[in-house]
């Protein structure tokens, strides 16, 4: 009896594990699985992000409007907007989308020339641009189109990608005009997102190993330039090593930020009850929205936030991986850079790990010029999510079988 029960409880815990990764990896293995992650992470981090922005916001909408619900208000406006936006996209066939690529990379470079010369400065950077009753953010918008435009340009050339001038040119002329056109408005957050597309990219078609330390040599002296002639700039770049050197000046933001997230313990003090929020924190609803959930919603909510990006990158890079169009490897790839790439910065930024740069953190900071795009790059991945051979075969005979049923009523 003695030997016999320590075996059996043994095979009983082995049986349940064994059991458990069973059902995981034939759930992994279904056809439709990257389109139900997409859906189902874009949707919590949608759902979460509106709440968050009721919650760090109406502090602030309150005593600037005496309206506590106005910012809510016009995040969800955002979403109302960018929804069927996405559906749209998600069912448009590719042939379409690298149609539009040579004009969504025109308009972009068009808008942030625009903003260069006539932008609004906010925070030390000119990256707004008034149209009529509006501001928007041009460079949110050339991230979705650079991404679809190399693609497309990537996708054309995929017997030729063997050749170091074939891969270089017209993309990397192209992404580093628009980067520069970036840099001129002083905005370093977004040059940086565009630099990790562009490698991301380059990355994903095969370029040798000796142009990413080039490229890293020259970001690395281009952000050196861009931190020392600007000294408000220099001041936030050099403050993320010791926020609290300068607890009252320059370190205020990160330092709060740091305490948010520390008074949040495990599971949070609860939605609403944030403290840091009541004017402690600037840009609470933007770029600091991370560290409001953090004290709202605890280290549960953080890693459930992040889990929620990490899902969207695994059913992107799924895509990416099985698919036998060129453009949808490297469209679904670029996206993720991009999408993962600024989620690691603005949570860096709130950690302290990296300087405050004035990135926000996608589907859940306030702001329409970022929610849109990243909208329709998701239903960009949705749609391509559905057009993979065995997904595409599974909603057919799912629609097969509710016509049926329809009829048989």
């Amino acid at each position: 009896m003695t030997t016999a029960n320590p075996e059996r409880a043994r095979s009983l815990r082995s049986f349940g594990l064994g059991s458990w990764r069973r059902a995981l990896s034939d759930a992994l293995a279904r056809p439709l699985t990257s389109y139900y992650l997409l859906i189902g992470a874009a949707a919590l981090l949608l759902t979460i992000g509106l709440i968050m922005v009721l919650s760090a916001s109406s502090v602030f909408s309150y005593d600037r409007t005496g309206d506590s619900f106005l910012i809510v208000r016009r995040q969800l406006m955002w979403v109302i907007l960018g929804l069927p936006t996405a559906f749209v996209v998600s069912r448009l066939p590719p042939r379409l989308v690298r149609q539009l690529a040579y004009v969504g990379f025109s308009v972009s470079l068009l808008l942030l020339a625009l903003t260069a010369r006539f932008g609004v400065e906010r925070n030390g950077n000119t990256n707004w641009l008034p149209l009529g009753p509006v501001e928007i953010q041009p460079s949110e918008i050339a991230k979705l189109a650079l991404v679809i435009w190399a693609a497309h340009i990537y996708a054309n050339k995929e017997r030729r990608l063997d050749s170091f001038h074939q891969i270089l040119v017209p993309v990397v002329p192209g992404m580093l005009l628009a980067t520069g056109l970036v840099i001129v408005g002083r905005d370093l957050g977004t040059a940086l997102i565009l630099f990790a597309i562009l490698l991301g990219m380059l990355w994903v078609v095969g370029a040798p190993a000796r142009f990413f330390v080039m490229s890293s040599m020259v970001i690395a002296v281009g952000v050196f330039a861009m931190a020392t002639t600007n000294a408000e700039r220099f001041e936030r770049i050099t403050t993320f090593i010791d926020p609290f050197k300068d607890f009252h000046g320059s370190g205020w933001q990160p330092a709060h930020g740091l305490y948010a997230l520390s008074s949040g313990g495990i599971v949070g003090q609860g939605i609403g009850a944030s403290q840091t929020k009541w004017g402690d924190l600037p840009e609470a609803h933007t770029d600091f929205i991370f560290a409001v959930l953090g004290e709202e919603l605890g280290l549960v909510g953080t890693m459930l936030v992040v889990s929620l990006f990490l899902t969207i990158a695994y059913a992107a890079l799924r895509i990416a991986r099985e698919t036998a169009d060129p453009f949808v490897r490297y469209c679904s790839f670029g996206i993720v850079v991009w999408l993962i790439g600024q989620m690691i910065v603005n949570v860096g930024m709130v950690l302290t790990l990296l300087p405050v740069i004035g990135i926000p953190l996608p589907l859940v900071s306030y702001g329409g010029s970022s929610l849109l795009p990243t909208l329709v790059a998701l239903g960009l991945l949705v749609g391509f999510a559905r057009r993979e051979p065995e997904a595409a075969r599974a909603l057919a005979q799912r629609k097969k079988v509710r016509s049926a049923g329809l009829s048989a009523r």
